[in-house]
């Protein structure tokens, strides 16, 4: 499979482990990866909320890149919050062809470039996963079940709000899609109450004490139904849940020490990867339950968990 490989800009700064891991990863999928390296960042929250037509502008661009791939319609992010901004971008680009010359007329100036309506498809690698790969597939390319690890999904806000725009519904049960590719993987998923929540991202610069609640909560909940680990497909909630991890313990008085995995991670884990190698040793919060659990599957412990 060929995708126009869309990383957003946080995994290529802030968390460099989750462009690596999705590195690793794509082959062991036969997922051909072309990197759109000249595209930018697709606006959310920052750059949307003061200029919308610029936010636009910017990711019409990107999708016009990704529409010069040759031999591919698809296009592929690994960044939930990239996902919800961008479909929001698609949906307006495509409902009116005067808006759509426009931002063109703009592209064409500075770049060249043209996007066109109904010509390419935009998806998370969660997505991809379960819609494109399929869950027998994936099932089928495990090397290492994640049997007895007890994973709790995180979704983020924009990979499940809202629906309509989104397309989920009964065919598309896009708001589950975490848990099955966790059962897939053979591990055991966990839930709990923060599972749909806002991590408390997008607040921490105007209230930090709000969102480092928020954190903690969800945290908090996936802790007390004795979770290993977390794994979520949104960067912007890995830097909330896991490098924000120490102020949201002191915020909510208690001790959290809940790893959190990036999609790709915990995919490349059952898939045969180390965690070194997945890039887990740069996590702020270290997996140790996670590696102690990929220890005792390599060393043979626990009998059906090593075969």
């Amino acid at each position: 499979m060929k995708v126009a490989y869309w990383p957003g800009c946080v995994s290529r700064g802030f968390t460099p482990e989750l462009h690596g891991s999705m590195a690793r990863v794509a082959p062991l999928l036969d997922i051909e990866m072309v990197e759109l390296d000249r595209a930018s960042c697709c606006g959310a929250g920052v750059i949307a909320e003061h200029n919308q037509e610029l936010a636009d502008t910017l990711n019409g661009r990107t999708f016009a890149l990704a529409q010069q791939v040759d031999g591919t319609d698809l296009m592929m992010n690994i960044c939930s919050t990239c996902q919800g901004a961008q479909t929001e971008c698609q949906e307006r680009l495509d409902a009116s062809a005067e808006y759509r010359d426009h931002i063109n007329e703009t592209l064409q100036a500075e770049s060249g470039l043209t996007y066109e309506k109904g010509v390419l498809t935009n998806k998370n690698f969660l997505w991809l996963l379960v819609e494109e790969i399929g869950l027998d597939e994936l099932r089928s390319r495990v090397r290492r079940p994640l049997t007895d690890l007890r994973v709790g999904p995180f979704y983020g806000c924009y990979i499940v709000r809202p629906t309509d725009r989104l397309g989920i519904d009964d065919a598309k049960p896009r708001d589950m899609y975490l848990h099955q590719v966790i059962a897939a993987l053979g591990g055991t998923v966990v839930e709990y109450a923060g599972q749909y929540k806002c991590c408390g991202f997008p607040i921490i610069t105007m209230n930090k004490e709000a969102s480092l609640k928020q954190a903690g909560r969800h945290l908090g909940d996936a802790a007390d139904a004795d979770a290993d680990c977390l794994v979520t497909p949104c960067p912007l909630c890995h830097l909330n849940l896991d490098l924000q991890q120490p102020l949201a313990e002191r915020t909510v008085g208690r001790e959290l020490n809940m790893p959190v995995l990036h999609l790709p991670q915990l995919v490349g884990l059952a898939l045969g990867l180390s965690p070194n190698e997945l890039g887990m040793q740069r996590h702020v919060v270290k997996p140790s339950s996670v590696i102690d659990w990929s220890t005792a599957v390599v060393g043979g412990v626990g009998g059906e968990r090593a075969a």
